[in-house]
């Protein structure tokens, strides 16, 4: 059982996280009508850089699935020209040309489409690659998501930056909207102490900075390894019997659990698999930060609630 205390650092937490959502979200309309005011758009990304546009970006070149997706759900999808390998949402995302894959971009490509705008990702697209596009003379813009209401900032810069605010602001309050219920469910329930793996061979985790990890306290659960240094530590099967999780969720390749989670079965010792608690969740649906992580944090908090309904009648 919480005490008092902690319940109201909770309460705090909430407070100061709506409070900077807020800000931000008036910096951003207040940008908004500046353009109105000025025509150029001027808006700081991720990394600090300021983007600048002379008017709205009409062609879109996307470097991660991810953003694909936040670029269609911000209502700017016909304008992309160019995305990455595993752009395969919403369908007609199947239709974009691919400029490269998760590691390597033509540059060639990607000059020829003459894209007046490149959407980047801080965390996972090189930092020499963004470099080079920019010496190439592209406009890019780098965005990140390091917790859950960063994915509705995402949805109204693109909104800000492809001229559909609209429909961005739109789909920005609408995330914002489940997400509070979600958090209202969910986050000051018993803790559950939970171990997220990504992949198997190198077994891999998160960090406490990842926005998987956020997910995971939104749904009272306590990510195992969030004091590791790397953002996606590699870790090792002792580690895990170490920490003793209540609960292992793990995602992998597709749509179907992987065959590694059950791999854990042997390890009697630890809580999660003795009490029967492994569960798999989409990838799409957590490691994408779009709009359908809402979705994956649904699937999430209602594995945890039953690991959490487990050890109250059973104690532990």
């Amino acid at each position: 059982m919480k005490t008092h205390i902690f319940d109201a650092a909770v309460f705090d937490g909430d407070l100061l996280r709506t409070i900077k959502h807020l800000l931000e979200r008036f910096l951003l309309i207040l940008i908004c009508f500046t353009y109105t005011a000025h025509a150029e758009i001027r808006l700081t990304d991720s990394t600090g850089q300021v983007t600048v546009l002379q008017t709205p970006a009409q062609r879109i070149v996307s470097l991660a699935p991810h953003l694909t997706e936040i670029v269609f759900a911000a209502g700017a999808g016909t304008m992309l020209v160019g995305t990455m390998d595993y752009s395969d949402y919403p369908e007609a995302a199947k239709g974009i040309p691919r400029i490269g894959s998760y590691n390597s971009v033509s540059y060639e490509s990607i000059i020829a489409l003459n894209p007046d705008l490149v959407v980047a990702w801080n965390g996972g697209n090189d930092s020499d690659m963004i470099a080079r596009l920019r010496t190439l003379g592209l406009t890019v813009f780098v965005a990140e998501s390091n917790v859950l209401e960063d994915v509705a900032t995402s949805l109204t810069q693109i909104g800000i930056l492809s001229g559909t605010n609209p429909i961005a602001d739109n789909a920005a309050e609408e995330f914002l909207e489940k997400l509070k219920k979600l958090r209202n469910q969910y986050s000051r329930t018993q803790t559950v102490k939970v171990f997220y793996q990504v992949w198997n061979e190198p077994m891999m985790t998160l960090n406490g900075k990842h926005l998987i990890s956020d997910l995971i306290e939104l749904c009272g659960g306590y990510n195992i390894f969030a004091d590791a240094l790397p953002l996606v530590p590699k870790i090792s099967t002792e580690s895990v019997i170490r920490a003793n999780p209540q609960a292992i969720i793990a995602s992998g390749m597709d749509i179907a659990r992987p065959e590694w989670l059950d791999d854990w079965k042997q390890w009697a010792s630890i809580q999660a698999v003795k009490n029967k608690q492994l569960y798999f969740v989409p990838p799409d649906l957590l490691q994408r930060h779009t709009p359908r992580i809402l979705e994956g944090a649904t699937l999430v908090c209602e594995h945890l609630a039953k690991a959490r309904k487990y050890y109250s009648n059973h104690g532990g």
